[in-house]
Formats: C-alpha cells, structure tokens, sequence
C-alpha cells in the first residue's frame, strides 16, 4: 500500500514583537513618548509609564521615632525613595569659638540690635509664619557662622544599581548636602534661640540702684534701667549643634524631596535636653528628665517639589541653543495650533524619567498658619529655558496642593 506524504502550507514568521520592559530599555524616550501622547483615536488621557498622571506625586509615607541614641529621626519614603534621617545634638560652648568674642564685643556696641539679640523670651517673631521683619532676625546668623546645622548625606551600598561596595563618594551626595545646608539658611526653619544656651549673672545692685535713684531724684526710667541691667547680665554660655544625618537606601528618582521631607520630620521630632550653665565647674550640664525636654519650635514647614521636563523631541532643546533650526519651530508651531502637546511637566519624577528630562524645577513652599497665604521659600531652574513666568505660576499652585499632603503627613 503506498503512502501519499502530506504537504502543510508554509507558516508565516512569527511577528518580531518586544515586551514593554525591553522596549523601555532599547528605546526608553520613545517608551515614554509612547504613553505621554497616545493615538487621537484612542480616546486615552496623557498618562506616564508609571501609570500617573503629569501632575501626580508619588504616595508619601513618614514615620518618626525610629532610631535610638537620636534626639530626633525619621523614615519617609516617597514611592520607592527611601530616606532615613537622624538627628543627633552636641554642646558647642562659646569659650571654644575663635571668634566668639569679637561678635559678642561688636553686638553689645549697639544696645537696640542686642535686646533682640539676647532676649530668650522675645515672643515678638510669632508672626514670622506671615513673613514679617523679625523672621530676618540677626540672631539667626549665630547659626550660619557658628555652623550650628551640619547636614550630611550619603547613599547607601546597593540603594540603586550605579553604587556599589568600595565605590567613592558619589559627587551626588555631596550636591544634595549642600542644597540641603543652603536650604535650612534660607528658610530659617531652625531658630537661633532653640540653640542657645543661657546663664543668668546674679544682679545685687538693683535695689541700691533704684533708691540711689529715689534720693537725687533722677529723670530717668529706672524700669527701663533694670531691664538693660538685666539684659546685661544674661549671658550665653553655649550652643546646641544638630548633626542631621541622611541616608538614602533606596533611589528610584528625587532624592532631594524625600531627603528634605526626611529632615523635616526629623527636626519636628527632636527634643533637647534641659541644660543649664553650671558656675562652680565651669561647664553645661544637661537634665536627664525626658519631662523636661523641649522640641525646636520650628519656623513654619517648607515643603519642596520637583518637576521635569519631558519633550517630545529630545534634540529639539540642544538644536535651539547650538543652531537655531527653522524647521524644527516650524513644527512646533504647528503642533501648537493643531493643540498637539510636545512638552510634558512631570511631577515627582521617578528614575526612569530623571534620564529622560530636559529641563528641572524645583520649588519650595510654606503656608501661614494664621492666613494660609502661600509663600515661595525657593525657586530653582536649571538644564534649560521652555518653562516660563505662567507654568511657573502653575506650578506654584501644584507645589501648595502637595504641601497639603505633606502637612497631613507629618500631622502638623
């Protein structure tokens, strides 16, 4: 019996296709593209790879208390950026300062600018949160020239795939430092007289003073005399010094907003021990009574956002700095009449689109407790010129909406 052999129709190649995951590696700009301007036909809203929308932040989560041997620390991760903060006091005494005795020489000079100066009881800046005059008081350069903040931040082993064992001190860390020190001197969240510590002369010659007054018959405001005396004879002694430390352990993208955040929740939490100048030793000695503690009564909460900037062409930015191409602003013309977006604002970006962004925004705000007027503690722009004055105003408006939920997180 013969057999007939079969012939199959030849199959068609299997369709070249690539998984999302690949294709964001190969081609990450047109990845994102891909998800920021979807086909008209689609009916699908601008959405990023992430699955949020351009002005959506990450969800945010704090907690205090975590680290022992702190006077203050704090957890906060924003997404999968994670940064610990702890926050540990040490006593400056001023006799160790080179040039404490020059300023202290300069400032008794001028009585007016010294009530101000060493009053510990001055209640008049509690109105700083609206933004008044005293929030500039001179008391507070204590903290830039004695350098009573030191923040320092490092990344951790493993907290991204770049850092690894041995590996120097990324230049990174070192940034993120010193936008974080010039950070607390512009908004004076730390206020001088938390960190001061006082010792109080014994005055014997007040009652003398006041009937030697009475007998002559002086016109003068013995009150007002006593007072000055008074001032006198306060005397700081010593400062605290708060060595803030942070530690990102994990970076998926803006470090610098859960850093700041994570030195926010830290300082709300840090209590200072009682401390007092003691004559017959010569030294501060501090109270062991948690009861006695007192938290920093911190100047307001500045909260700080981060946007970037995504285009559409990624060359477009580097081509109207070096040449100016006439096609190219042909194209985006007509891309604005036909109301197609080329540019996309990207809140809170991941580490995905910080490689992707051309363009970076950071802004810091605070709210008044009393009015809830918004108040621009910063503004910073860097890496290019497409945002202007309205985007920026938008902006604002977004960073006062996150400040919100920053507020709610910390439970202020």
């Amino acid at each position: 019996m013969a057999s007939s052999a079969t012939t199959s129709a030849p199959q068609p190649p299997p369709a070249l296709a690539l998984p999302p995951s690949q294709f964001a590696r190969l081609q990450p700009h047109a990845y994102l593209l891909a998800h920021l301007s979807p086909p008209a036909s689609s009916q699908q809203p601008s959405i990023r790879a992430n699955g949020r929308a351009p002005s959506q932040f990450r969800v945010a989560s704090a907690n205090t208390g975590s680290l022992t041997h702190t006077n203050g620390s704090a957890v906060v991760r924003l997404g999968d950026t994670t940064a610990v903060c702890g926050v540990k006091a040490e006593i400056l005494q001023t006799e160790d300062i080179a040039s404490w005795s020059v300023s202290h020489s300069s400032s008794s000079s001028t009585p007016n600018k010294r009530r101000k100066l060493t009053n510990p009881t001055d209640k008049a800046d509690e109105a700083c949160d609206d933004g008044s005059a005293e929030d500039k008081d001179n008391g507070n350069t204590y903290i830039e020239d004695f350098s009573l903040l030191v923040p320092n931040l490092s990344l951790s082993t493993g907290c991204a795939p770049g850092f690894i064992p041995g590996a120097p001190p990324a230049a990174l860390a070192q940034s993120l430092s010193h936008e974080i020190l010039s950070l607390l001197h512009t908004s004076r969240l730390v206020r001088a007289e938390d960190l001061e510590i006082w010792y109080q002369r014994p005055n014997f010659g007040s009652e003398e003073f006041t009937r030697h007054n009475e007998d002559e018959q002086m016109d003068v405001d013995a009150g007002a005399e006593a007072d000055e005396a008074s001032l006198q004879a306060r005397e700081i002694k010593a400062f605290w010094v708060l060595y803030i430390d942070i530690m990102i352990i994990s970076m998926a993208g803006n470090p610098f907003d859960a850093a700041w955040t994570a030195v926010l929740a830290a300082l709300k939490d840090t209590k200072l021990p009682c401390a007092w100048w003691d004559v017959d030793n010569e030294t501060v000695v501090c109270s062991d009574l948690v009861s006695e503690a007192r938290r920093l009564s911190l100047r307001g909460l500045p909260v700080a956002s981060s946007f970037g900037v995504f285009e559409a062409d990624a060359a477009a930015g580097w081509r109207a700095v070096i040449t100016p191409d006439a096609e190219e602003e042909r194209k985006i013309a007509e891309s604005e009449r036909k109301g197609i977006q080329r540019r996309w604002i990207l809140a809170d970006p991941d580490g995905y689109e910080e490689g992707l962004a051309q363009e970076r925004v950071n802004i810091v705000v605070d709210k008044s407790s009393k009015s809830g007027k918004v108040v621009i503690v910063k503004m910073e722009k860097n890496g290019g010129f497409s945002v202007d004055r309205k985007e920026l105003k938008d902006l604002v408006n977004v960073a006062a909406r996150r400040w919100d939920d920053v507020n709610g997180i910390l439970g202020q």
